[in-house]
C-alpha cells in the first residue's frame, strides 16, 4: 500500500492505493454514475467504507487515453457540460492543492487516473480518516463529486493542478429516506 502524508495531520488525511485483492468494506455501499460532458455514461464509481475511510472504485471508459488529474469537489452535483456546479476541490482543512506540495494536499486530491489505449480506466483508492456516513469526517453526506479532468495533475499547482477542464463527473451521496 502507497500512502501520501498531508503534511500537519500526517496520516489522517492520507490516500492509499488499494491493491488489486481490494479491500473488505463494510457500511453503506454506493454506485454514482460517470457521464461526461454531453451526460452520457462513461463508467461508474463505487464507493464503500472499512475502519480506516472511504473507498473509491473508479471505472471509466470512453475517455482519451493518457493520464488524468482527477478530484473530490465541495458540491454534490454534476451538471454538463464543464461540470461548474461541483465547485472547487474538497478542502474541509484548508490547505494547499497537491499531494506533492508541502502546504498541501486537500483530501479531495486523488492519484492521476490511467487511462490505456483502449479507453479504459480503473483505480481504487482509499480517502483515509473521512467515512461516507454522516461523521465529523464525511465525504457520503452531504456528499461530494469524483470529477476526471482533460490532462493530467501536475500534483502542486494550486489550485487545481493544471488539469484542464472537467470531462467526467460522477456524484457520491449517501441518501437517507425512500
Amino acid at each position: 500500500m502507497i500512502r501520501w502524508p498531508s503534511g500537519a495531520a500526517a496520516g489522517i488525511f492520507a490516500l492509499s492505493l488499494v491493491g488489486p485483492g481490494g479491500l473488505a468494506a463494510q457500511g453503506p455501499r454506493i454506485t454514482a454514475a460517470l457521464i461526461d460532458s454531453t451526460g452520457q455514461r462513461r463508467g461508474e464509481v463505487t464507493a464503500s467504507e472499512d475502519a480506516e475511510g472511504a473507498l473509491l472504485q473508479i471505472h471509466a471508459r470512453g475517455l482519451p487515453p493518457g493520464r488524468h488529474g482527477m478530484h473530490l469537489h465541495a458540491s454534490p452535483t454534476c451538471t454538463p457540460p464543464a461540470f461548474v456546479t461541483a465547485t472547487g476541490h474538497f478542502n474541509p482543512e484548508n490547505r494547499q492543492h497537491g499531494r506533492q506540495n508541502p502546504a498541501g494536499p486537500h483530501v479531495g486530491d486523488l492519484p492521476n487516473l490511467m487511462v490505456g489505449r483502449d479507453s479504459v480506466g480503473r483505480l481504487q483508492v482509499r480517502v483515509d480518516g473521512y467515512l461516507l456516513r454522516d461523521t465529523t469526517h464525511t465525504l457520503g453526506a452531504p456528499g461530494v463529486a469524483l470529477v476526471i479532468h482533460a490532462l493530467p495533475d501536475d500534483e502542486t499547482t494550486d489550485p487545481s493542478g493544471a488539469s484542464g477542464p472537467r470531462i467526467a463527473c460522477a456524484i457520491i451521496r449517501v441518501t437517507t429516506g425512500p
